[in-house]
């Protein structure tokens, strides 16, 4: 058991290793993302009212205002959970389509906040980092 904690901590940690700072994905690698995915519904500003939101049952959230929903702190593991899909199973009817898969591969270190750096799909990282980077100030 122990060799096998060992191996795990140890293929983390390379995976970490392997991932320097100056490649770590900025805001402006993500806006590609965010337009191609989802400005359609969240508008290319982000403020929710994007060319399939007046055809919506539930109109798609104001995406500037997600730190100042949340205390003037951006969530980022929530928002990387609601854009990978699996912290939304309890929401009943069509909703935001589950991006995880799209948003798929080479892996970055972040930390979202707990001071753990996790491997994460770099495009994940961009689009969360430009997200973050289009949240409205008090």
């Amino acid at each position: 058991m122990k060799r096998v904690l060992i191996g795990t901590w140890l293929a983390a940690g390379l995976a970490i290793a392997a991932c320097t700072p100056d490649e770590m994905p900025q805001a402006a690698d993500g806006r590609g993302l965010y337009m191609e995915y989802c400005a359609v519904c969240h508008g290319a500003d982000g403020k929710g009212d994007g060319e399939m939101a007046r055809s919506m049952t539930v109109p798609p959230k104001d995406l500037t205002l997600i730190a100042l929903r949340h205390g003037d702190e951006f969530p980022r593991a929530k928002v990387l959970s609601m854009i990978d899909g699996y912290a939304r199973s309890d929401l009943d009817g069509p909703s935001m389509p589950e991006f995880g898969e799209l948003l798929k591969g080479d892996l970055v270190p972040l930390d979202t906040g707990d001071g753990v750096l996790t491997p994460t799909p770099r495009k994940m990282v961009a689009l969360l980092e430009y997200l973050e980077s289009i949240q409205a100030t008090r």
